[in-house]
């Protein structure tokens, strides 16, 4: 996207040096042998698909991992060719779109494995790569007693199926208490017998998320499935001579400023009364933005000090109290740094009570994405440079007719 192509004074700027960067440190943390998936599900969790999905192929992740078949084909036509594993099982009549784009499949029953007889001929050459989901504990997919596994096995020793992996995902890795993540990792431990004992062929195995690729080295196995930290999302207590990089940032610019007596109201409902005459300044970004209600009391930063959001969000835009009066256009960072001073996803999200992923996927489509911070901008983007992008920015747009 050509920064003279934006009409919006709300924007995320994307480093992809930082992506690269995190991928390449976790990945020198890894046991030699292990391979690193780089999960890229939810638009690169709000980075960008496509863009993430190539930096990460080129920084050296082995294989990508998305949630739904939708994503894998939106990465396939945007000229992705690394292998993808889709984590959430697809229906069995979609079987011969993931032959035609070389999909790895979830796989968690074996009626699943009979129903997509009635779309695959056991007489073609094409091979069916799948993984196989142990539920150890999450509760969310994945067979979990011997019988499952057993009524499996018969169909898994076609010769048209390829059990690229078998794998489980952790419920807790990244809390404090490591007991529950101990005991999912020795019942796939004893799960793994039952597919010894099985004779199935499997390529590898893999349990290990974010947190438990980077706090338990013997649960990484034969891959890990990196995604939180590959954008820079981890919990530094837990690996605290890792230095990754968060990779977005999200700025926007005032766009009106005034003065409010001490009683007057601002916000839908009344939600905001000054205890004070005070400075407000208005933002461009709203709910329909990802930018919750629920980020109320929160805070932007403005001449590297801090200014929290007052009044309810509305769809399009917000208030927050200014420590001074301020020109219109001034810039206002709602993630990353000025100076010294940083809001992160981390912070917002715990005024969430949330994890900071659900901060970036949230951010819209409406909110534009810039990329830097590497040569492949150079091939697939107009690169911006951090200092001098936001009046470059202000500078093109205001060129423009606006509304």
């Amino acid at each position: 996207m050509e920064p003279s192509e934006i009409y919006r004074d709300t924007w995320a700027e994307v480093d992809l040096s930082c992506i690269s960067h995190n991928l390449k440190v976790i990945k020198s943390r890894l046991p030699a042998p292990a391979e690193f998936m780089a999960v890229v599900k939810a638009n690169g969790y709000g980075h960008g698909d496509r863009e993430i999905a190539e930096i990460a192929v080129q920084a050296g992740a082995d294989s990508l991992a998305v949630a739904y078949l939708s994503e894998a084909i939106n990465l396939r036509r945007q000229g992705i060719t690394a292998p993808i594993l889709i984590l959430t099982p697809i229906q069995p009549q979609e079987v011969p779109i993931a032959l035609k784009h070389r999909f790895m499949l979830t796989v968690t029953n074996a009626g699943w494995l009979e129903q997509m007889r009635a779309y695959k001929s056991a007489n073609s050459r094409d091979k069916l790569r799948i993984h196989i989901k142990f539920d150890t504990g999450l509760g969310r997919i994945g067979l979990r007693e011997r019988e499952e596994w057993d009524a499996m096995v018969p169909r898994l020793k076609q010769p048209d199926i390829e059990v690229a992996g078998i794998f489980t995902h952790l419920a807790t890795a990244g809390n404090v208490d490591i007991g529950y993540s101990k005991a999912q990792a020795a019942k796939f431990q004893q799960m793994l017998g039952w597919v010894k004992e099985s004779g199935v062929k499997v390529r590898q195995f893999h349990c290990a998320n974010s947190a438990a690729a980077l706090r338990f080295p013997e649960m990484v196995l034969d891959n890990v499935r990196v995604g939180a930290a590959l954008y820079g999302f981890y919990a530094k207590e837990h690996a605290p001579d890792l230095q990754l990089r968060p990779a977005l940032s999200l700025h926007s610019r005032l766009i009106h400023v005034k003065r409010v007596n001490k009683g007057q109201y601002i916000g839908y409902d009344n939600s905001y009364r000054a205890a004070e005459d005070e400075w407000i300044g208005t933002v461009p970004i709203g709910y329909a933005d990802g930018w919750s209600q629920s980020l109320q009391g929160s805070e932007m930063l403005v001449d590297v000090q801090r200014a929290p959001i007052v009044g309810k969000i509305g769809m399009d835009q917000l208030m927050i109290r200014l420590p001074r009066s301020y020109p219109v256009n001034t810039l206002v960072t709602l993630i990353g740094k000025q100076m010294d001073e940083q809001i992160t996803c981390a912070e917002l999200a715990a005024h969430l009570g949330s994890v900071p992923q659900e901060i970036s996927t949230s951010l819209s489509s409406r909110i534009p994405r810039l990329y830097k911070g590497h040569e492949i901008v150079t091939e697939m983007m107009t690169p911006v440079t951090s200092v001098h992008f936001p009046n470059y920015v202000k500078k093109e747009v205001k060129t423009k007719t606006r509304r």
